[in-house]
């Protein structure tokens, strides 16, 4: 079997306009964009353990893919009929649900890992959050 690498690069390219197509078209993936800047930089920044870092590069990317596939459902919904039908909408909406559901779940990994490292951080930059018990 012989690997034809011109297709590969194009299917790469193929999948790089997808994702310009995706932030340019969908307000909500502009979101995700500042979500995922903000994580990367506090993940950066703290020190987290490699697993930690590993499941927030998994949330992120659950979180993108998801938004890349509801936006996929809802152009062909589009491309099929451009009428109010209620198939459509159950389309519609469990799609952008099953991105929602993905966007909290990131959000309770984010919280998870981020919180207690910041809270250290916080600690261990500004003393303790309460005063010591006197003896």
């Amino acid at each position: 079997m012989r690997l034809d690498f011109g297709r590969i690069v194009a299917s790469f390219g193929f999948a790089g306009s997808g994702l310009v197509t995706l932030w340019k078209t969908q307000t909500n993936a502009r979101v995700h964009s500042v979500a995922t800047a903000l994580v990367v930089s506090m993940a950066v920044w703290l020190p987290l353990a490699p697993s930690d870092l590993a499941l927030l590069v998994f949330a992120i990317a659950l979180v993108w893919a998801a938004e890349a596939m509801n936006t996929a459902v809802e152009a062909t919904v589009d491309l099929v009929t451009e009428e109010h039908r209620p198939l459509a909408r159950i389309a519609k909406d469990t799609a952008a649900a099953a991105v929602l559901v993905c966007a909290i779940g990131a959000a309770v990994v984010g919280v998870l890992i981020l919180g207690p490292a910041l809270l250290a951080w916080w600690q261990s930059s500004y003393g303790q959050t309460r005063p010591a018990p006197v003896h």
